[in-house]
């Protein structure tokens, strides 16, 4: 099922295409005031600093020359007031872009992070979590430089590029051009790169995600890899992980140090023959060059390949950017596929009535997990699912929860169609416990709470109290208010489980879901544990997928599923009077039991 693990590259599903950066200045568009009041102050800036060159052109070839003490001092003042005024400008910039880049990258992560609160499980069967999480945290980040100073240089030395030319091309024509001869070459070199920029890119934005993605596995798997001795092996193969990233990244980086070196020589060999070309005609008097001229185009030089060599900058970041961009709209993109139907209402008030009709379903196309699933539950009915492993016990469960999307067939409650109701009316009104009893970093009270986020403290304790969890609560060294690790990892598999027990009945459920909630509760806990669920399940409709039989003997109704199919159907008497396959996964557990 699994699309790809932490050794195989992702292959994009959307090419990139331009639009996509239009799309990313989409997000820009609230601080279009901002911006536009950031790019006024420095295209002044940089109009202004433009004309330092041409009042040293003026004080070599006029106020010098004349011994004009007053005109040295305006120039002096003048290009003092200019250098705060470009200082201060400077200072505006960076304080506004950043916030701004900061508040880009916090609503885009914002928007990918809602969006996977919402996709389906099918989503996240089919990838490793790791290289999903790439994507929220690194690939967003990796974006702050290109939105926070890239955007704004790239405007304001375009515009200070035409400003130099301006300038240059008023002092003196001829010099000009053979100070732009290198641009050719720079646009020759830059196309010839770009594709494998890009692709280099690519590769290294996968093998980041994959490296990711076994960091989240090995720390996730870490009491495994201790308990069968694999640290050596696990470092073996992060060690290859890693080594393919720092290949990669190599790969990618030496076609942006290509770019800035390329633009270095052009402009030195530029400036080497404005420099020649300068002193002979100005010694020979043929170009109409004088002192003056040579000092001006010497500042505007350095002027002109600046924001060139900034452009170049920004190129490479886009390229880079591109990458990343890429994996966070296609995330953004992917399609949500269990959603509320067009014209969807609020589920009335359940009260328990349930029936699968005809239901088939499948995780991958042609294999089929449900092959035409079809019964009937009453209200308050206990309805248990036994079978052995890959049944289709699970799948029948989450398909009620609207989990994923029937294949053909329908589920209805009271009568209604759960597909014609919206998802939210749908699950707030069930309670579900799984086989991963997930507990959340916190305290206890915010886990049982999770569920019902308005219980007060008296109505949480009361459902620790039926699921058998205060005893061992209120012995641990805040109580109910214990800092517990994510995962849960300083609570035993009982413990955790029976907080999650608390979690579901404490979100009042009409119909309840236990899939294997009491496989790692000790035998004396269960007995106590079942008395108070028989006084919970009254009038409620539960489903209880269960491999230790003795737990669901009392239930109303136990089906044997297998092979995607209902084999047989029965309370536990017919079901043992039948001697089928029921009778034979019950004999078969209770003469293990009488040998151990």
């Amino acid at each position: 099922m699994a699309r790809n693990k932490y050794d195989v590259d992702e292959n994009l599903e959307v090419k990139f295409d331009f639009g996509q950066v239009k799309r990313l200045g989409k997000y820009l568009k609230p601080f279009k005031k901002k911006l536009i009041l950031v790019v006024a102050v420095m295209l002044s800036a940089s109009a202004a600093s433009m004309l330092l060159p041409r009042f040293f052109m003026t004080v070599m070839d006029e106020y010098i020359p004349n011994k004009d003490m007053h005109g040295l001092l305006m120039v002096a003042l003048a290009t003092l007031a200019i250098t705060i005024y470009v200082a201060v400008a400077l200072r505006i910039k960076i304080k506004i872009t950043t916030t701004i880049g900061q508040s880009v990258i916090h609503q885009l992560r914002e928007d990918i992070f809602s969006h996977l609160q919402e996709l389906p499980f099918s989503y996240y069967d089919s990838r490793p979590y790791g290289k999903i999480q790439v994507r929220v945290v690194n690939y967003v980040n990796n974006l702050s430089d290109l939105l926070s100073n890239g955007i704004i240089n790239t405007i304001t030395d375009l515009c200070s590029l035409v400003f130099v030319l301006i300038f240059m091309f008023s002092i003196h024509v001829k010099l000009t051009l053979v100070c732009m001869c290198g641009f050719p070459v720079l646009a020759v070199v830059v196309f010839l790169i770009k594709k494998k920029q890009r692709r280099a890119w690519q590769n290294s934005s996968n093998k980041q995600s994959n490296l990711n993605a076994y960091i989240a596995e090995s720390i996730n798997g870490i009491r495994v890899t201790q308990a069968f001795v694999r640290e050596r092996e696990n470092a073996g193969i992060f060690n290859r992980l890693s080594e393919n990233c720092r290949k990669a990244w190599m790969g990618a980086i030496k076609f942006n140090f290509l770019i800035h070196p390329t633009v270095d020589n052009i402009s030195t060999i530029t400036t080497a023959f404005i420099y020649l070309l300068g002193i002979s005609w100005m010694v020979s008097g043929a170009g109409d060059v004088t002192v003056g001229i040579m000092i001006a185009f010497t500042g505007y030089i350095g002027r002109f390949w600046a924001p060139i060599t900034t452009l170049a900058g920004f190129y490479n970041s886009l390229l880079t950017a591109i990458s990343y961009l890429e994996r966070i709209f296609e995330t953004i993109d992917e399609p949500i596929t269990v959603k509320d139907q067009p014209g969807a209402v609020p589920m009335p008030e359940i009260e328990g009535r349930v029936e699968f009709k005809d239901v088939v379903f499948s995780y991958e196309d042609g294999v089929r997990v449900l092959n035409g699933i079809n019964f009937i539950t009453q209200k308050g009915q206990s309805f248990a699912i036994v079978g052995p492993t890959g049944a289709g016990k699970t799948t029948i469960v989450n398909l009620l929860s609207r989990f994923y999307n029937l294949e053909s067939g329908q589920i209805l409650i009271d009568g209604v169609d759960i597909n014609t109701v919206t998802i939210r009316s749908l699950r707030t009104q069930m309670g579900v416990m799984m086989q991963d009893s997930f507990i959340f970093s916190g305290t206890i009270m915010d886990n049982i709470r999770y569920g019902n986020m308005d219980a007060t403290d008296e109505e949480v304790i009361a459902a620790a109290k039926t699921v058998c969890a205060h005893d061992f609560i209120k012995d641990m060294e805040d109580g109910y208010y214990t800092q517990v690790n994510e995962r849960g990892s300083r609570l035993s598999v009982g413990q955790r489980q029976l907080i999650s027990f608390a979690r579901a009945l404490l979100a009042d459920p009409k119909i309840l879901i236990l899939d294997e909630a009491t496989s790692s509760i000790d035998t004396e806990t269960e007995i106590v544990l079942q008395k108070g669920l028989n006084r919970l399940l009254e009038g409620r409709t539960s489903f209880i997928i269960a491999h230790r039989l003795s737990t669901i003997k009392n239930s109303s109704c136990i089906m044997y599923v297998d092979r995607g199919n209902i084999q047989e159907m029965g309370s536990h008497d017919e079901l043992m009077e039948l001697q089928g396959e029921y009778y034979k996964l019950y004999m078969s557990q209770y003469e293990f039991l009488k040998r151990a």
